[in-house]
């Protein structure tokens, strides 16, 4: 399950006239020249349905975008703006690289600082090689993966100049995952909360989810068993993840064993999930999504997912407070993100009792 956006700090610092706290030089040019070379890239979404060189499969996706993006205005009552109705070819398999770490014994993200965005557990490149080499100088204390991210969000800061484009990275995507991801990035156009991860990317999870049900209430039947099934393996990998990520969090915070002990264990649990996702994907007639990220697992990769969805619950219980009204919903998504931290946290909790405490997963 690969965590599908990221904020481009560098960018945001620099265009705001600031200087990142955790980023020299060299990583301002890569964000600003790779995020520059995306935009040169997007063309109006008609332009390429209108260009008989377009193959037809991907006219008609790129049609279907744009019901979808009017669709998040009319009904879920998200930004009307020029993101994502350009599109862009980049020739090749992600929009940018996160580089995520976490201790040996921990699944708490190692954070990075920029004065726009706040702190964030990744760093995003555009260029593979550059993550990796990155990656490499972080040193062996530390789990570090690196993962691709089909898609990210500028925050709204881009709409002057065409706004952040749908991409070939995600355009192949289930109509109903396609739907979803639109939504997702939108919401985040809608609320930040600078610093919190765990909080923005829950929101804009939430909001996908409720907008993509609605969405697929209206498609077609066959439409909606595809994507049942596409959902249903990622509900049966989320459920392993889930168990396999409380089963380590149990582990490195048992006081009773040593680090030894609990390296040994890490080592054994590891093997489990790897056993077990095997078993999982019997029945799942060659589908290899999950393959990369199981091979790769470790303390950084469950941290990364976990902050997608520790306040879903909680979001999904405000959003029926407010009789499922998107405005008040929004509304009050917005004054959480104006709380401070642990005060917001609080009220996050309060509202899904059930839900995990910032204690009990990694930022």
């Amino acid at each position: 399950m690969i965590p599908r956006a990221v904020r481009l700090c560098a960018l945001a610092a620099l265009l705001s006239g600031c200087a990142a706290t955790d980023a020299g030089p060299g990583y301002y040019w890569q964000s600003v020249t790779g995020h520059l070379k995306l935009m040169h890239a997007a063309r109006p979404v008609q332009d390429w349905i209108d260009d008989p060189a377009t193959p037809v499969p991907l006219q008609q996706k790129l049609a279907l975008t744009q019901r979808i993006r009017s669709f998040a205005v009319t009904d879920l009552g998200l930004p009307d703006n020029a993101s994502y109705r350009r599109y862009a070819d980049l020739h090749r398999k992600a929009a940018v690289y996160n580089v995520v770490a976490a201790p040996a014994l921990s699944l708490e993200l190692h954070r990075w600082c920029f004065p726009v965005t706040g702190c964030v557990g990744y760093r995003g490149y555009f260029d593979e090689a550059e993550a990796r080499a990155f990656a490499g100088t972080l040193g062996t204390d530390l789990d570090v993966t690196v993962y691709p991210v089909p898609a990210y969000s500028t925050l709204g800061w881009m709409n002057w100049a065409g706004g952040d484009p749908l991409l070939n990275t995600f355009i192949g995507y289930p109509e109903g995952e396609l739907a979803r991801l639109i939504f997702h990035e939108l919401a985040h156009q809608v609320v930040y909360a600078n610093g919190d991860t765990q909080f923005n990317e829950s929101f804009a999870t939430a909001v996908e989810r409720i907008g993509g049900a609605r969405w697929l209430a209206q498609a077609d039947p066959a439409t909606q068993r595809a994507y049942a099934e596409f959902d249903g393996r990622r509900q049966a990998f989320r459920a392993l993840t889930r168990d396999i990520r409380r089963q380590l969090q149990a582990l490195y915070a048992d006081a009773a064993l040593d680090d030894g002990d609990k390296r040994g264990r890490k080592d054994q649990i590891l093997r489990t999930f790897r056993e077990r996702f095997e078993s999982l994907k019997q029945g799942w007639n060659g589908y290899k999504g999950y393959d990369a990220w199981v091979a790769q697992a470790n303390n950084a990769s469950f941290g990364a997912q976990a902050a997608y969805d520790q306040w879903v619950p909680a979001f999904e219980a405000l959003f029926e407070h407010e009789g499922r009204d998107f405005g008040r919903f929004y509304d009050a998504v917005r004054r959480l993100s104006e709380q401070p931290a642990e005060q917001r946290q609080a009220s996050l909790q309060a509202l899904a009792p059930a839900a995990p405490t910032a204690t009990d997963t990694s930022h």
